[in-house]
């Protein structure tokens, strides 16, 4: 069963949340950050990112990296920016996006559960990234930024959160960038009692977001407790800090390709090869949205085509078998366009269903890229699944919205 945990968490201050509260490390380069936090020595990137504070030629794995960014927050703590809460707190953490809201609850999830799979997994780690998260952990003892999980909604789970809500949240804010941030604290003790009680009772939960950030947290958790020959189970390294959604409230967004080259085909050779695994009709400059699984849209030499996959190109009874995403790598991808390694070939890029589709076409009309493909999003059921079945989803299949914004609450391992 699944661990939940109130903890004491470190939050800015009402009136500085706003200055405070920053996107998520992994979402932006160094210079991005900078950008975003000039004037502002509050900003929660040079706690993150403190990369922004460092030439651009410093090494980005630096041990002064890490000491920069626990001083960065030291000096926060210390300048009253942020404070602890005086007892263990559940919080809930709502977000709002084009009219959608998405209610979760900020907790402690249990180091234990991640080694026992309970918390299920549905992408590989990059050992680079996740060693540089687990310096951050190691050198500051905090949980800087909480991990994204989802959970099979529960009603009673749903009822405690809506009467929450109900109430004044403690942060109320639209980022720069549209979306709504709001945050209530939960010290009553009668309420956190029901929501551990509730969540006991869930058998898996899921990493919907932040792969890395939860392998980072539970190993160094693990390193603690194999270091500690007084270890006896309740020290708060046992647990780092997530946001735990309800399934039904999530979207997972379309997660595109663009590819430079066809491989050394003409542009009437490439064509006359997808007739062999689609169904392949051309829709002119208009942009095609894919509507329905085993449907792309294909922007090329300034028109969009709608390919359907034919049916002996998918598995529908196979987890992995039955994703676009494997589709297009198996009959596209690899055999056409001779790209078979998504992490390393150079040939291919990603974009996120939240720059939109005139992002492929820009890319495509500026003779970076030579075709992009448009992909039906992948569904929480498919995600749950996958992560069931101890598969893994190929790489950069998922894009969820919104992100987490860092900087709203903090955990100490100590």
């Amino acid at each position: 069963m699944a661990i939940l945990k109130p903890f004491k968490g470190i939050r800015p201050t009402k009136e500085l949340v706003e200055k405070v509260a920053s996107k998520p490390y992994d979402v932006l380069s160094a210079s991005e950050a900078r950008e975003e936090s000039k004037g502002n020595s509050n900003s929660f990137y040079h706690v993150i990112k403190p990369e922004i504070d460092f030439p651009d030629d410093f090494d980005q794995y630096s041990p002064d990296i890490y000491a920069k960014g626990k001083a960065n927050f030291e000096k926060m703590l210390t300048d009253g920016v942020f404070k602890t809460d005086d007892k263990d707190c559940y919080y809930i953490y709502q977000q709002s996006m084009d009219g959608r809201k998405q209610n979760g609850i900020v907790g402690c999830a249990g180091v234990e559960d991640y080694f026992n799979d309970i918390i299920k997994k549905h992408e590989l780690t990059r050992p680079d990234k996740e060693a540089d998260r687990m310096n951050h952990v190691r050198t500051s003892r905090l949980n800087y930024e909480p991990v994204f999980f989802a959970y099979p909604q529960v009603d009673k789970l749903d009822e405690i959160v809506n009467k929450v809500i109900a109430g004044s949240p403690e942060y109320n804010f639209i980022a720069d960038d549209g979306i709504g941030h709001a945050f209530w604290v939960i010290n009553e003790q009668s309420v956190i009692d029901q929501i551990t009680d509730e969540f006991s009772k869930i058998n898996y939960t899921y990493v919907a977001d932040g792969h890395h950030r939860t392998a980072a947290a539970a190993l160094v958790g693990k390193e603690l407790r194999e270091n500690n020959s007084g270890h006896n189970g309740t020290e708060e390294y046992n647990y780092f800090l997530a946001v735990h959604f309800p399934d039904d409230q999530l979207m997972i967004m379309d997660y595109n390709r663009v590819v430079k080259d066809l491989n050394g085909m003409s542009d009437s050779e490439f064509l006359s090869k997808l007739n062999d695994n689609f169904e392949v009709e051309k829709i002119g400059s208009e942009i095609f949205k894919p509507n329905k699984l085993h449907q792309f849209g294909m922007y090329f030499d300034g028109n969009w085509y709608s390919l359907i996959a034919k049916a002996n190109t998918y598995n529908d009874d196979d987890p992995i078998g039955v994703l676009d995403v494997t589709i297009l790598s198996e009959q596209i991808l690899a055999p056409l366009l001779n790209i078979k390694d998504l992490r390393t070939d150079k040939r291919i890029d990603f974009v996120g269903g939240l720059r939109g589709l005139k992002e492929l076409e820009r890319r495509v009309n500026s003779g970076e890229m030579k075709v992009a493909f448009a992909l039906y999003p992948v569904s929480m059921k498919q995600l749950i699944d996958i992560a069931d079945t101890g598969n893994i989803m190929p790489p950069k299949t998922t894009w969820f919205e919104p992100k987490l914004r860092s900087g709203l609450v903090l955990h100490s391992l100590d």
